[in-house]
């Protein structure tokens, strides 16, 4: 997620430029359906992918009780593939959806949970081909049927009812509620960090337990279902269209996105090959001309963190006033701000640093945010002229007022998730390190470190070791200091 506010003044958000690649035609209307499921060089046709077959092995995780927020998501289920089929109905604001799940038992339980809104209301619920009883209060699907570890099942859940957002744990501006949002028009848009996809559909919503998704998403035509990952599908039947994508390397529930509206379509590609879809609202090419940025910022982190880490790419404009790392689909909203290069940066390096190695409970969101916003300064240092000495230090400056505000990043307050020491602090850190080791040897262990950890959930006593065993330097005291520390630790590497 993008940062709270920069530190070019508090109460100053940065509207940046700059750094763009040479604009894609701008389309105005989309493509006839039968058009559609072409392979075309024309960049107005969304061009359908093969579907493959869920590869299930890599979404096996090790689910936790999250210690943030523990009324979230559980230790009992490892989802493995949600299937979710859905139909939206704008005028009447109603979510009809199927979920088959399929999951993997993580212990052995009398009974499970998984998270649905109370809006959702469960019309039908089987599990392994069965009707199984189950209770659903509030947002706790309770399903009555024990478990043995290890074990894998499959669980259809059809539901259907009007959908609603539900409160952020946070004391943030730009957002005060999480998931499933309508606009007045009756479009949709999501955002879910650090919870809230259960406000859509019945998930284990925790950052631990990564799954593969397929999602098919029915509107009226003109309108347009977008989702994480590969077009497979695109069709229009009775006025109704239907597209289909599937996301073929594990996300946590935080990192998946829905958008439902009157979307128009282009395509890019960067020098290194990485094709990049762009879905924006019809008629407004500026917004388009906005995504481009993504093009070369994509080459810039490549030739530092290694290869794009997923078989898609893409970026969906929504009505919000944030930006979002969904997974294989960055999510931005509606504002100069979020839709500048220095975000697109932010939001694309998260692609590798919070979506290929994700944390595995809330205390350590900073594993995702700090390096995004070290190398989000690195980048406006190459592409805006602001010296990153002088950033560093215009951080440095505030972070003792973060830690007093929001507490350590590390163990911060509850309530303000999303405050600006999980970015700034850890960033201050990361940079110590790159002074100690050199660009070169610093880049090389980040690289390092997502090869060792691709596509799983992970805990700061991980990438302690990692960075320890890598260096050849005792690194716990220095990390404790500027993760769990009340006080600016100094310069270098001498704190704690």
């Amino acid at each position: 997620m993008k940062r709270a506010w920069s530190t070019g003044g508090v109460a100053a958000l940065l509207l940046l430029a700059g750094c763009s690649s040479t604009p894609e035609p701008r389309p105005d209307v989309v493509a006839p359906a039968d058009a559609r499921a072409g392979s075309s060089a024309d960049p107005t046709v969304p061009i359908v992918s093969d579907r493959i077959e869920p590869d299930l092995t890599l979404a096996e995780s090790t689910p936790v009780e999250d210690s943030v927020y523990p009324a979230v998501g559980g230790p009992d289920v490892d989802a493995l593939l949600y299937d979710l089929d859905l139909a939206w109905q704008p005028r009447q604001r109603r979510l009809t959806g199927t979920a088959t799940i399929t999951f993997r038992a993580a212990r052995d339980a009398p009974r499970f949970t998984l998270d649905l809104a109370a809006p959702l209301e469960v019309a039908s619920l089987t599990l392994d081909g069965s009707d199984a009883a189950y209770t659903h209060r509030g947002k706790d699907l309770v399903v009555k049927h024990g478990i043995v570890d290890d074990r894998q099942h499959q669980l259809v859940i059809s539901y259907t009812g009007k959908p609603r957002p539900v409160p952020a744990p946070t004391t943030r501006r730009d957002f005060s509620t999480l998931g499933f949002t309508v606009t007045d028009r009756g479009e949709v848009w999501t955002m879910q960090e650090p919870y809230g996809a259960y406000s859509w559909y019945p998930v284990n919503d925790q950052p631990a337990d990564k799954a593969l998704y397929d999602i098919s998403v029915t509107a009226p035509d003109p309108w347009t279902g977008v989702a994480n990952g590969r077009l497979v599908a695109d069709t229009t039947q009775d006025g109704q269209r239907t597209t289909e994508f599937q996301l073929d390397e594990p996300a946590s529930s935080y990192l998946i996105t829905l958008a439902i509206g009157d979307y128009a379509h282009s395509s890019g590609t960067s020098k290194s090959g990485v094709t990049l879809d762009y879905w924006y609202p019809r008629g407004q090419p500026l917004v388009l001309d906005a995504m481009t940025a993504a093009h070369a910022a994509i080459d810039w982190i490549e030739a530092r963190l290694g290869p794009y880490p997923f078989s898609s790419a893409g970026i969906v404009a929504t009505d919000s006033m944030s930006a979002m790392e969904t997974q294989t689909m960055i999510t931005i909203g509606n504002n100069d701000y979020v839709r500048s290069p220095a975000v697109l940066v932010h939001e694309l390096v998260h692609q590798w640093f919070g979506d290929q190695v994700s944390p595995a409970d809330w205390r350590d969101v900073w594993l995702n945010e700090g390096m995004t916003m070290l190398m989000q300064a690195l980048w406006e240092s190459d592409h805006k002229g602001d010296r990153i000495g002088v950033t560093i230090d215009r951080w440095r400056g505030t972070d003792q007022g973060l830690r007093d505000e929001y507490g350590p990043p590390g163990a911060y307050d509850e309530a303000q998730f999303g405050g600006s020491n999980i970015y700034y602090s850890p960033a201050l850190m990361w940079n110590e390190l790159r002074l100690e080791l050199g660009d070169d040897e610093f880049f090389r262990i980040a690289r390092s470190w997502l090869a060792a950890y691709d596509n799983q959930s992970v805990t700061r006593d991980d990438i302690y070791a990692h960075w320890e065993k890598e260096t050849g330097l005792e690194l716990s005291a220095f990390f404790d200091a500027w993760i769990l520390g009340g006080t600016t630790p100094p310069p270098g590497l001498s704190a704690g």
